[in-house]
């Protein structure tokens, strides 16, 4: 919105000529993303209070959880709006990437947020039934990649590995369902790692400035071109977008931290990593994921294998899947393990930011 009503004006003011800069207009949709998730926070935390819009714990869970029960849950709508503001001031609204991007956002939010409501309806931690839930998912993430895939480029279907220059194969048709696996799979993702104050979102946010530079470097022909990637025209505009993103994260972790005034709830996880995924596919950096995401593809195998374990042995590789409540069942104290789990993200930001240069 402000580019195209500023930098028409630049003929009568030479200084409107710094909205046409990426970096100026995504360093301040991450101020306008907080500054709208302070506003927000505190009057939508009360509402959430009056309308009884509880979390309900599981029974079968850490003991510990149980003083949360009663938190208001759905806080991700928080992250949703102040994104979204963001974005629609300060990113240029004639990139197509800008609306695939707020659709997924949205789109895979209504899910979280239909899932939400029902578990506060039905006061239990059981919302949508699990195959309804994975249907819509399915749907909307299909719908992504088919316009991706009917809109593409060159470089739409191949597949690129870190530490190699060129892509190792085109998957031509089967770009389709390996992309929505992975939209699916990082939407689930992001969801099982929503169990402890502040876990899910320190990540993303880790995961937000990840992509941040990624999104800057590869709609650069300069950036790209010196560090052998693939050149994505229009992509850079996406740096707003993820940089609202972590202003929105970092305003949302101001109350999502321990002890949680309120949770984000599958309203905010399951939109989080529908955007995640969308990033991943638009930049051709859906191999990096499972490095840039890694603590999410962590908690995401250890229910997998405790799972698969159950089913095949009838024993538990875990005291208790997701990964991070295995910890709690040992002992560890709350906070200490969501800031390990930090400090873990933080490690896998800086080696997937490694592999450009190692090419």
């Amino acid at each position: 919105m402000f580019p195209d009503i500023f930098l028409p004006l630049v003929k009568y003011f030479s200084g409107f000529n710094i909205f046409q800069y990426i970096t100026f207009r995504a360093a301040y949709a991450a101020v306008t993303a907080l500054i709208v998730s302070f506003v927000f926070g505190r009057p939508l935390i009360r509402k959430l209070y009056l309308l009884k819009a509880g979390q309900e714990v599981r029974e079968d869970g850490p003991e510990t959880h149980l003083v949360k029960s009663g938190t208001p849950t759905m806080g991700g709508l928080l992250i949703l709006i102040s994104v979204t503001i963001a974005t629609l001031l300060w990113q240029d609204l004639n990139n197509s990437y800008t609306w695939l991007l707020l659709f997924a956002m949205i789109s895979f939010g209504g899910i979280g947020f239909v899932d939400d409501y029902l578990k506060i309806f039905r006061k239990s931690s059981d919302g949508m039934h699990a195959r309804v839930k994975f249907i819509g998912q399915t749907l909307i993430a299909l719908i992504i990649v088919v316009f991706l895939f009917i809109n593409g480029h060159e470089h739409t279907t191949l597949l690129y590995v870190p530490f190699f220059k060129h892509a190792v194969v085109d998957l031509s048709y089967f770009y389709i369902p390996f992309g929505v696996v992975l939209l699916v799979g990082t939407s689930n993702a992001v969801n099982l790692t929503d169990g402890l104050d502040g876990l899910a979102i320190g990540l993303v946010i880790l995961v937000g400035i990840t992509f941040a530079i990624l999104t800057y470097i590869t709609g650069r022909m300069d950036y790209s071109e010196y560090l052998q990637i693939p050149y994505l025209e229009g992509t850079g505009e996406l740096t707003v977008m993820t940089l609202a993103l972590v202003g929105a994260g970092i305003g949302f972790l101001w109350f999502n931290s321990h002890p949680a005034e309120v949770f984000m709830g599958d309203t905010g996880s399951l939109s989080l990593g529908g955007v995640i995924g969308v990033l991943a596919l638009v930049l051709k950096k859906e191999i990096l994921l499972v490095v840039v995401g890694g603590v999410f593809v962590l908690e995401a195998l250890s229910v997998i294998i405790q799972v698969v374990s159950y089913k095949l042995r009838k024993k538990r590789v875990f005291k208790m899947a997701p990964l991070h409540h295995h910890f709690e069942m040992k002992g560890w104290d709350e906070s200490k393990i969501v800031i390990r789990f930090w400090i873990l993200g933080t490690l896998f930001t800086i080696l997937s930011l490694s592999t450009l240069k190692i090419q």
